[in-house]
């Protein structure tokens, strides 16, 4: 009898065990709809808020598309993908080699793939077919005729320094696009650059003929993240203030912190890498005016007369709205707009964070300057080719082939 009572238990037991897993399974399922539900949903109710009543834009956020800043000509009027042409684009993107394609091994071409895919970034297609939402047409405005001329002095400086190296003598469309092949090195190439140098070029007579991302510089704002790595923002608020920290390309980091107070920009005389930013609430949106920014930056052409008008607005319990007017009346004839769509990231998984590791003076740059001097020498002995007819600035591999386009 009281071996048959505990059994009746056992199965009792067992019976409500099962019970409690049916029961936690239809719960956790129930769970992960409900959060698959907030993270889709549109933000119908009012916006999450911070406890001293402001709309909360804190977290870790990233953007998980690609989305091209300029919209194909073949796209037309057309703002967004059908899920067909995202679906198809992501075929199309995920069978190229990029920087995995290999071409004649110890050529200069070769030789510049020497970041293979695996240091490249690909997401998922966007919705958007530009990033540009105005003008319409997803395009950027035309250029003033001012320039437009310091644009083309620019760039027959630089296919000056390239002329005679393999890549203009092979055509490449890419690397020496307009440029025409001479053996003999330009006479060019001890002046001095149009303008302050913000992109590679083929010398390294000093530190600033490297890019600034060489240098481990600004990328600049507005930041619309790069290949390598992505981008991602940590924003933090107090009453009163938000600071951005930027973790971009390849660990260059930057904070900007935005005064709220209400006092006016910094004078004309001062100038910032990352401008000047004063921030307010407009609604629910938290806008920046961003202005005195240094000559030494370059953003599209725009340099020390580039004036933003950000917007960050909390659109869902994990998505925020970000798009940012660029005003430069010295290169474009008239305002453009873009937009980018951020998604919040588990604190949880980011709660390690290692400090930047791109800092300007750091290995990578003085050993650049280094293996120039080494041609130098080697040249001027007799034992290697002229510098110049190297091509060290340009790097196309993996770039021809872009479905976006």
């Amino acid at each position: 009898m009281p071996f048959r009572l505990f059994k009746s238990i056992g199965a009792s037991v067992a019976s409500l065990s099962a019970l409690i897993v049916f029961m936690a399974t239809d719960i956790t399922v129930a769970v992960a709809e409900l959060d698959q539900a907030l993270q889709t949903a549109p933000l119908k109710t009012a916006p999450l808020r911070t406890v001293w009543g402001e709309p909360d834009l804190q977290g870790i956020w990233t953007v998980e598309s690609d989305t091209p800043l300029q919209r194909a000509a073949k796209w037309g009027a057309q703002e967004f993908f059908t899920d067909a042409q995202r679906d198809e684009l992501d075929k199309e993107r995920l069978q190229l080699m990029r920087r995995d394609r290999r071409v004649e091994r110890g050529t200069e071409l070769d030789v510049a793939g020497a970041y293979n895919a695996l240091f490249m970034s690909m997401k998922r297609t966007g919705k958007r077919t530009s990033l540009i939402v105005d003008p319409p047409n997803g395009r950027l405005p035309p250029l003033v005729p001012e320039a437009q001329k310091m644009a083309a002095a620019d760039r027959e400086f630089r296919l000056a320094l390239l002329q005679a190296t393999e890549t203009c003598k092979s055509g490449n469309v890419v690397g020496c696009p307009g440029g025409k092949y001479d053996p003999t090195p330009s006479a060019r190439r001890s002046e001095p650059a149009p303008r302050y140098n913000s992109g590679r070029m083929n010398r390294h007579d000093g530190p600033e003929d490297g890019s600034l991302s060489d240098r481990c510089l600004t990328l600049g704002l507005p930041e619309f993240g790069t290949a390598y790595g992505g981008s991602f923002r940590r924003i933090v608020q107090t009453p009163g203030g938000i600071s951005i920290f930027y973790d971009v390309g390849q660990g260059q980091g930057w904070q900007r912190n935005i005064v709220m107070d209400g006092r006016p920009h910094l004078p004309a005389s001062i100038r910032q890498w990352y401008g000047d930013s004063r921030g307010h609430w407009e609604g629910n949106a938290f806008v920046i005016d961003v202005t005195n920014f240094s000559p030494k930056t370059d953003v599209l052409g725009a340099r020390e007369n580039l004036h933003l008008i950000e917007r960050w607005t909390r659109t869902g319990p994990d998505t925020l709205e970000y798009s940012v007017t660029v005003e430069d009346p010295t290169v474009w004839t008239k305002p453009w707009t873009a937009k980018l769509e951020f998604t919040r990231q588990s604190e949880q998984q980011n709660r390690i964070y290692y400090e930047p590791r791109c800092l300007e003076g750091n290995y990578g740059h003085p050993a650049l300057m280094l293996g120039a001097r080494i041609e130098d020498i080697a040249y001027a002995e007799g034992r290697g080719p002229h510098p110049a007819t190297k091509d060290n600035a340009t790097d196309f591999v993996g770039v021809e082939d872009d479905p976006f386009q």
